[in-house]
């Protein structure tokens, strides 16, 4: 999920014709200082943080002047909330408050629609209030065709035990609050308090929004820097695979950071997934051998082999790994061919050094195998694949060997480097990538078998013998080419390496030459 903080929340609000608090956010106390001063009245300071009980943990604080908004920002800027830090603080008008409500809405899965939740009563969290007065809390479905209209409102305000003035002015809210929800593409939305205030004004005091991950793309405007639900702020190498994850559609590629420090004396391993239960299990096995994860990673819902090997590289970009471990549910429907062909090339590329346990299990998993042992017999380090059969149990039983055989050599993180190709080299686009051929090599393949290793038959040989595209570039570029690597690795091993399919990974370059200049 992607959730966004309460200022920005209620910027969304105030543009769907939405009542808030007036004041703005601010990143230093001189900021709060300048807003308080605008607004001319006390003012309440709030830390933008993704918890809860900011109240309790200190993070809402009252100010009656612009000094001591001054003050109390400087208190409340960079001050450690659970795992985050505090950057900002939203600086609004100090309320008057007469009366709470609660407002929200939320996906209802089962039903396929929003659920609009009202409550009479507010301030707490909703099951509080459901619990206590029932008889205060009114849901109803929202019809995605219509959206919710005026006389759906008033009923469920009315329901909710209310009447006289507020009737209208609330109604409105939640009609302007389920158009606000469904252009922001919410899977939640929830004003808690909605308050009247002793003036008579209605306004959103607080206000939590969550976008829908799947369609953050949307929604650039939202400055949504990943979409996902962490308990403290994304790393550097997180942000790095969120970005392969977000343009390309193909497939789940999940990267989450586990160990926050290690020691030398640490087993620690790269983890990569396949599903999330098997995931789950297999490092439960990891764990129960006595060693440390560095990252859970998953690459699931038959994803391109291009997609593995960019999640390999992401893996093996972390500093300290003694070996490499994956392992899934064993049953996967997705090819595992497309898997082992993803970590021959980014193993390959890496030399890697550290001993690596496949667990391929699934669908083709006897061709996945012969892969790996076809290819990765040459590295520093020894590369094993097995299958379903093969109990995580047994697998890490064996990573734990290899290491120990390995003498806990750890991993080197390498330059981001590329191949030099002539000028003149053939090449095309692919969905996230590019594939070039240098011809000039082709001339001296005897067997031409990219050919037939790539397996949608896009190449083809023209009127001179050479690999060719067979459809419009166009097509390969929309996704003909499902960037298997069959024909790279072909070439590479069997023949002249004349093909090179170059896949960007945004910022990870710049990434491991700042962590090689640091482990110097």
């Amino acid at each position: 999920m992607a959730r966004l903080y309460e200022y920005q929340s209620k910027i969304l609000l105030r543009e769907g014709g939405l009542p808030v608090p007036e004041g703005a956010v601010a990143s230093s106390p001189a900021e709060a200082r300048a807003i308080a001063e605008r607004l001319g009245r006390p003012v309440v300071l709030k830390i933008q943080v993704w918890v809860t009980g900011r109240a309790g943990l200190g993070g809402i604080q009252f100010a009656d002047t612009p000094a001591e908004a001054e003050t109390k920002a400087a208190a409340l800027l960079g001050m450690k909330v659970k795992n985050y830090v505090v950057e900002r603080v939203l600086v609004e008008e100090k309320l008057a408050i007469e009366a709470e409500y609660f407002a929200g809405i939320v996906m209802d899965d089962e039903a396929k629609a929003p659920l609009l939740v009202f409550s009479s009563v507010g301030g707490t969290g909703i099951e509080e209030i459901a619990r206590r007065r029932p008889d205060r809390v009114v849901r109803r479905l929202i019809d995605v065709r219509t959206g919710l209209r005026g006389f759906e409102a008033l009923n469920v305000v009315r329901k909710s035990g209310i009447s006289g003035p507020a009737l209208v002015p609330l109604s409105d809210l939640l009609t302007k609050l389920a158009a606000i929800a469904r252009n922001a593409d919410a899977r939640s939305v929830e004003i808690n308090p909605l308050v009247r205030t002793v003036d008579g004004r209605i306004l959103a005091a607080d206000c939590h929004l969550v976008v829908d991950d799947y369609a953050v793309y949307r929604h650039p405007e939202l400055g949504i820097e990943i979409a996902r639900e962490f308990d403290r702020p994304p790393t550097e190498l997180e942000r790095i695979a969120y970005k392969v994850e977000e343009k390309d559609h193909r497939g789940t590629f999940y990267f989450l950071q586990m160990a926050d420090q290690s020691e030398p004396d640490d087993l620690l391993i790269g983890f990569h997934g396949a599903g999330g239960g098997g995931s789950m299990m297999s490092m439960d096995a990891v764990l129960a051998r006595g060693f440390k994860i560095a990252d859970y990673c998953d690459t699931s819902g038959n994803p391109p082999a291009s997609k593995v090997y960019r999640a390999a590289k992401v893996i093996l970009s972390q500093p300290g790994l003694k070996g490499y471990f994956s392992s899934g549910s064993g049953v996967a429907s997705q090819e595992q061919y497309n898997s082992a062909r993803g970590l021959v090339k980014a193993f390959a590329e890496e030399r890697l050094a550290i001993p690596a346990v496949l667990r391929l299990g699934g669908n083709c998993e006897e061709e996945a195998i012969r892969i790996l042992s076809a290819y990765l017999q040459d590295l520093p380090a020894r590369v094993e694949g097995y299958g379903r059969d093969d109990p995580p149990e047994k697998c890490a039983a064996r990573l734990a060997e290899l290491i120990a055989e390995n003498r806990g050599a750890v991993h080197e993180i390498r330059p981001m480097e590329e191949p030099r190709l002539p000028d003149c080299a053939y090449t095309f686009a692919t969905l996230t990538g590019r594939l070039s051929i240098d011809h000039s090599r082709c001339l001296h393949c005897a067997s031409k078998g990219c050919l037939e290793a790539c397996g949608r038959k896009i190449l083809e040989a023209d009127a001179e013998g050479l690999p060719v595209l067979a459809i419009p570039e166009a097509e390969a570029k929309k996704g003909k080419c499902t960037e298997c690597l069959a024909c790279e690795i072909f070439c590479r091993f069997h023949e002249q390496q004349a093909i090179h399919i170059e896949l960007p990974i945004p910022g990870l370059k710049e990434y491991r030459d700042r962590l090689r200049r640091e482990m110097k």
